[in-house]
């Protein structure tokens, strides 16, 4: 082999010209890892289809392509085994990604830039136990020329009746047509009724709107939405966790509310019968310590028996317009601490300050390891390392969990500083 004094690192090509044969191409190998967790995340997300808490936990245990492998050999925790019995075979993913292409939609992973982890937080804070569609969505299949992480920065969901009345389609328009006019994302899920009027009324104001379906999205529903979805994918977003193919069924629905409340700062029920899915999508945003909100309607209104118990039960605030809803929705107001304690444990629970000792002053730990060595639980291990981080005392990036330095902005200003930094 020939010896060279020295070679360019980009290409692999010695100064003298002549190609070296101990050159490494960086590139390629960056290119190639990111591909393969690229293809991983997406093969996973079909072979679940939908949220996986316990496979959510494997991949920040072990990582995306190191939980693909053990999914294809099965060599699984009880728990997995099941959820991925059934399609664990069906290997697709360069098909699938191929497809979106096709499509003109994307794959928006964990990995980047476009997701949306701002927003992801607080479904990272739930109890799967509680509820098994409390888990972070695997990838975000999407269709639309607008940025994810952008749209969702102001962000409003609309939701309400299928079978809206008149005096609903007309509170609808005017809210979210205003909404969208001062530069708010209206949120919802193109359903019949007060859905379908968020999302048209945001359109004819040329504002943003997203649309987040229970099946893939590729496939219209209901299939007489089929050019207003298409309107939606040319201006602003279609959103769903389930691959294209997938059919809607009943549950996925559920599972859809809580990425429509996660996506929001604030969701709005215009209407709502005794037994409306909108309260479901209330029960999220409550979850995820976000205002939920009601619009009034007429006292012999049966599509407005659901928004008075809300109202009346505490669940919802009463809210008749834009303004009463932005008044509420933002700007972000927490309760938090002014300044770092003088010492790390001061103010913390019990749990905060073993989590918070068990983080090296120097490097950081993936949540497995912290998991190990508190004995606290996954979920409340991921609740309580969320929790540290609002009040500005640890970050995570690709490496884990790590300690911020003393002097970093706390409380408010830690979270916006934070989530700028990763912008």
């Amino acid at each position: 082999m020939t010896t060279h004094d020295s070679y360019n690192e980009s290409d692999g090509v010695a100064v003298d010209g002549h190609p070296d044969d101990t050159a490494i191409d960086t590139g390629r190998l960056v290119r190639g890892d990111s591909d393969a967790r690229r293809l991983a995340w997406v093969y996973l997300s079909r072979v679940v289809e939908g949220p996986c808490a316990a496979l959510s936990s494997l991949i920040e245990s072990v990582g995306v392509v190191e939980a693909a492998r053990a999914v294809r050999e099965c060599a699984l925790p009880d728990v997995l085994r099941g959820p991925t019995e059934l399609r664990r075979g069906i290997d697709q993913a360069a098909e699938d990604l191929a497809l979106m292409e096709r499509l003109g939609g994307r794959v928006v992973t964990p990995d980047d830039a476009e997701w949306p982890a701002w927003r992801m937080l607080g479904l990272r804070q739930l109890d799967p136990e509680q509820d098994e569609a409390a888990a972070v969505p695997l990838v975000l299949w999407v269709r639309g020329p607008r940025s994810l992480s952008d749209s969702t920065e102001r962000a409003v969901a609309v939701v309400g009746a299928r079978c809206s009345t008149g005096y609903g389609n007309h509170a609808t328009g005017e809210i979210a047509g205003e909404l969208a006019a001062r530069g708010w994302t209206v949120v919802s899920g193109a359903a019949f009724g007060i859905d379908g009027m968020a999302h048209r009324a945001a359109l004819a104001v040329g504002g943003s709107t997203i649309a987040v379906l229970g099946c893939g999205v590729d496939r219209p529903y209901p299939v007489q939405h089929d050019h207003l979805l298409a309107e939606i994918a040319a201006s602003g977003l279609v959103v769903s966790e389930y691959p294209p193919g997938t059919s809607a069924r009943k549950h996925h629905f559920l599972a859809r509310n809580r990425l429509i409340a996660a996506l929001a700062d604030t969701v709005v029920v215009v209407e709502a019968g005794a037994r409306s899915g909108a309260r479901n999508t209330v029960k999220w945003t409550r979850r995820l310590g976000r205002p939920a909100l009601a619009v009034p309607g007429p006292i012999t209104s049966a599509a407005s028996v659901g928004c008075h118990r809300m109202i009346r039960e505490g669940e919802a605030f009463l809210v008749t317009s834009a303004a009463d809803i932005l008044d509420e929705a933002g700007p972000l107001r927490l309760s938090l601490p002014a300044t770092v304690p003088s010492s790390p444990e001061e103010n913390l629970s019990d749990d905060e300050a073993l989590v918070y000792a068990a983080l090296p002053g120097v490097g950081s730990r993936l949540v497995r390891s912290l998991m190990v060595e508190t004995g606290l639980a996954l979920p409340m291990v991921r609740a309580t390392l969320s929790a540290l981080e609002i009040v500005g005392l640890v970050a995570c990036d690709e490496s884990g969990w790590y300690r911020l330095a003393r002097s970093t902005p706390v409380g408010a200003e830690a979270i916006v500083a934070e989530h700028d930094r990763h912008r």
